[in-house]
C-alpha cells in the first residue's frame, strides 16, 4: 500500500478524544498544538525517505475499483455529528484532535493501512492476550477483501476508523474524489459493522480544509498522532520498540501499521513493548463513542 509518509514539515503530532460527543473517557482534548513534540518526526519523513504517495492500495495493475458512497451518508446524520453542518462554520475541524489530556497514565495504540491477514490478526491476538483496545483505521480496499478481521476488530472492543479507500494524497483530489474515498470506506464499515466510523486519519497525515469538512459531513472526528513508530522503514523490531517507550507519556497516541508492507517487526514489537507499558502503569485505551 503506502507507508503514511509525506514530506517534510507536513506531519502533524495528534491526539485523541472525541469532541462531538465522544467521550468523558477522555476528559479535555486540545487540537491547537501543530508542533511536533520534542524528538519526534514527522511520519515518513527524513533522509531516507519512503515510498511515492502514489504506491498506495490503489496503485498498479492489481488495483481494484473503489466503491462510491451512498449519497446519504453525506449527510450529518450520526449521534455526533454536527446538527447543522455548514461550510467552514465551527464545528468543523481546522486541523486534528492533537492529544488527550486529564486522563492519567492512559495512551492509545493506533494501526493503520489494514486490514491484512498477514498481520492483523496476531496484533488483535496480542492485544487480546493483554485485555488492551486500540484502534484500527482500515482503507476500504483492504477492508472489503477482509471483512471478518473487521468483524473481530470490533467484537473485540477496538475502534474501526477510516483511512479513505485507496490511501491517496488527499490535498491533490477534487471534492468529489475526497467524498469517494471518505464515504466509500465509511459505507462499508456501517455494512460490516452495522455503524459508520467516528473517527478518521488523512493518509500521510495530509490534510486540508476540505478534508475536514467532508470527514464532518461524514460524522466523523480526524485524528493524528504523537508517536511515530517509523514502522512502515521497517527499521528493526528493537528499534520499533524504543520509539514507542521513549515516547510513552500520559495522553500520547502511538502510530504503527498492520498493512501496507512486511509488518513482521511491528508485531514482534507490539509483542515486547505492551507488556512493559502496562508492567509501567500505562491503561492502553480508546475512545468511547
Amino acid at each position: 500500500m503506502k507507508k503514511d509518509e509525506m514530506p517534510t514539515g507536513r506531519r502533524t503530532v495528534l491526539r485523541i478524544a472525541a469532541a462531538l460527543g465522544a467521550t468523558a473517557t477522555f476528559g479535555a482534548l486540545s487540537a491547537d498544538r501543530l508542533a511536533l513534540p520534542p524528538g519526534a518526526a514527522p511520519e515518513g519523513a527524513g533522509a531516507a525517505g519512503g515510498p511515492a504517495p502514489g504506491s498506495g492500495p490503489a496503485a498498479g495493475p492489481q488495483a481494484r475499483t473503489r466503491l462510491r458512497p451512498s449519497a446519504y451518508r453525506l449527510q450529518p446524520m450520526t449521534a455526533y455529528a454536527p446538527p447543522a453542518f455548514r461550510r467552514a462554520l465551527p464545528p468543523v475541524r481546522q486541523r486534528p484532535f492533537l492529544q488527550m489530556s486529564g486522563v492519567g497514565r492512559s495512551m492509545v495504540l493506533t494501526f493503520d493501512d489494514g486490514p491484512d491477514p498477514r498481520y492483523t490478526p496476531e496484533i488483535l491476538a496480542i492485544l487480546r492476550r493483554h485485555g488492551c483496545r486500540a484502534m484500527f483505521f482500515v482503507c476500504g480496499e483492504m477492508a472489503v477483501e477482509n471483512q471478518d478481521l473487521v468483524r473481530e476488530m470490533a467484537a473485540d472492543g477496538h475502534v474501526v476508523g477510516n483511512h479513505s479507500w485507496s490511501h491517496p494524497l488527499i490535498p491533490k483530489l477534487r471534492p468529489s474524489r475526497i467524498r469517494d474515498e471518505l464515504g466509500s470506506t465509511s459505507d462499508l464499515v456501517e455494512k460490516v459493522l452495522g455503524s459508520a466510523p467516528r473517527w478518521y486519519r488523512a493518509p500521510f497525515g495530509a490534510w486540508n480544509r476540505l478534508s475536514f469538512e467532508i470527514g464532518a459531513e461524514l460524522g466523523m472526528e480526524p485524528l493524528a498522532w504523537t508517536v511515530d513508530t517509523l514502522d512502515w522503514k521497517e527499521p528493526g523490531t528493537d528499534s520499533i520498540v524504543r520509539r514507542v517507550l521513549d515516547g510513552a507519556a500520559p495522553g500520547v497516541v502511538v502510530l504503527s501499521h498492520d498493512a501496507g508492507g512486511n509488518r513482521s517487526q511491528s508485531v514482534a514489537a507490539l509483542r515486547r513493548y505492551l507488556p512493559e507499558l502496562i508492567d509501567a502503569g500505562y491503561r492502553i485505551t480508546v475512545p468511547r463513542s
